[in-house]
């Protein structure tokens, strides 16, 4: 018990946990990845804490694998890959550091959640960049590390906005701060002479940010960020652009983001927009019945001078785009509102999380690709959904254009019940013949989870080398979270 009593004299004895109860938690989570229990749970306070547990876990032999977020968890990043493993839970780090509204920029620490910052930012006039109504226990350092897209593609400029600096403890036991943030000075001295830490390359020729940012904690653990934020807006006008297909309105999503016009603007199916919506099971089926096929979701936002001019030049310009596609913008289309949507795009999701509201489960599918190929992927799923015997019916869809419109995210939300022994099995082949079938075919999984990344590694040969180099400079002992990605 020699390395358990060090570790309580890093974090302290209350935050070293090993009740059967809460390891069973970390055990699992809403993927099919197998159960693995962790030999403990433990919770720094600081980020020097975090520092003497990877420093004790090199000594001592010990995998760690980071969690910043709460359950429930979709991935399987968070699920030990290995026997006697520690999970570092940084749900304790919840200092907003420095909240700048002259930059729009905020510093947190990865406890914090996308609620809480929403109500500090509130305070000085901010809002975040969010993803499309992340769970309320989503810790906004996680989701940018990886790499969520946020509703706003048109204000994206970079694969990893809205991340800039962070502070990061590599495997190794080693702190460096990235980007503007790394030097010199300290970061109160750098406040003193009026930086920021918003720019979010280097130290150097040295882009460090990028080697953490997807890597599922297997190459350092962030302590602190600082992330893009934008003004409040003091008006808004939101609409929904319905179609029975899917093509109308990818032309007119590549017009808004290519003239960088609206804020939020996103693409779903009738059945993912019922999820956000309605809350349980029967008005989500009800609310599905009612809807188009394909609904676009656009607002406009006035802010700083002239915000109302501002919103009815992007409105007209945008009822003159729709009428050359013979389409047409609506404030309500069935019982469903677009400001009603519009409120839904600021706060997390309420409880139950949407994507469990339908059917208690839900599998993600999700990779890169760009908007105009969309409609390939969507037949080719229809297609194994059938060879599948999964209910099409119960697959949502999400497109979520990316940096300016040069990519997008796609995105199958399998719904299933997961006491259904039946839907069950065919949701996890589902999953299974999926990525292999949409790799084929052009998929980008920028994101490999799981399974997934046997497929994705083991078609890059020269890319996965790199990878393996990168982790032996930074965690050489294979500590972080070891079984993940290709290590």
């Amino acid at each position: 018990m020699k390395a358990r009593s060090s570790l309580e004299d890093i974090v302290g004895k209350s935050n070293v946990l090993d009740d059967p109860a809460i390891l069973d938690e970390y055990s699992f989570d809403l993927s099919f990845m197998p159960r693995v229990r962790p030999k403990w749970v433990v919770k720094p306070g600081s980020a020097e804490e975090v520092q003497k547990v990877v420093k004790w876990a090199n000594e001592t032999g010990t995998p760690l694998v980071p969690v910043s977020s709460g359950a429930p968890h979709f991935r399987g990043d968070t699920i030990p890959s290995v026997g006697g493993a520690v999970i570092v839970d940084l749900s304790r780090m919840k200092k907003f550091i420095r909240i700048d509204p002259r930059n729009n920029v905020a510093m947190v620490e990865p406890g914090v959640t996308f609620g809480e910052l929403q109500s500090e930012l509130k305070k000085a006039g901010l809002t975040a960049y969010m993803p499309l109504c992340p769970r309320s226990s989503k810790s906004v350092v996680g989701s940018v590390l990886e790499r969520e897209p946020t509703t706003a593609p048109s204000q994206q400029f970079d694969s990893i906005d809205p991340l800039l600096c962070a502070e990061i403890i590599y495997g190794t036991g080693d702190k460096l701060r990235t980007g503007e943030a790394a030097g010199p000075d300290t970061i109160e001295k750098q406040w003193e002479i009026g930086r920021v830490q918003m720019n979010p390359c280097g130290p150097g020729q040295f882009d460090a940010a990028r080697i953490v940012a997807g890597g599922q904690g297997t190459m350092g653990i962030v302590t602190w960020a600082t992330v893009k934020c934008r003004t409040l807006a003091k008006i808004s006008r939101t609409f929904m652009v319905p179609s029975e297909t899917i093509e109308p309105l990818i032309e007119v999503y590549y017009q808004l983001v290519r003239n960088r016009m609206g804020n939020h603007c996103f693409l779903l199916n009738a059945l993912n927009l019922a999820c956000l919506i309605a809350k349980d099971p029967g008005e989500i089926r009800k609310l599905r019945e009612t809807l188009p096929q394909w609904i676009l979701v656009v607002s406009f936002e006035g802010y700083g001078i002239l915000p109302e001019e501002k919103v009815q030049c992007e409105e007209a310009d945008f009822t003159d785009m729709l009428a050359g596609v013979g389409l047409k913008a609506l404030n309500a289309i069935s019982d469903v509102y677009a400001e009603d949507i519009y409120a839904l795009l600021s706060m997390p999701s309420d409880d139950p999380y949407w994507k469990l509201r339908y059917k208690g489960g839900c599998q993600e599918t999700f990779f890169q690709t760009t908007l105009d190929l969309t409609p390939r992927f969507i037949d080719a799923m229809n297609t194994l959904v059938e060879s599948c015997k999964y209910r099409g019916e119960d697959m949502g869809v999400y497109i979520q254009m990316m940096v300016q419109g040069t990519s997008c995210h796609c995105e199958f939300d399998l719904y299933y019940d997961p006491v259904n022994p039946a839907e069950v099995e065919r949701t996890k082949g589902l999953v299974s013949s999926s990525c292999e079938e949409l790799h084929k075919i052009g998929a980008f999984f920028s994101r490999p989870y799981g399974p997934w990344a046997g497929i994705v590694y083991g078609r890059t040969a020269q890319t996965t080398a790199m990878v393996r180099k990168t982790k032996a400079i930074f965690d050489p002992n294979n500590i972080l979270n070891p079984g993940k990605c290709c290590f």
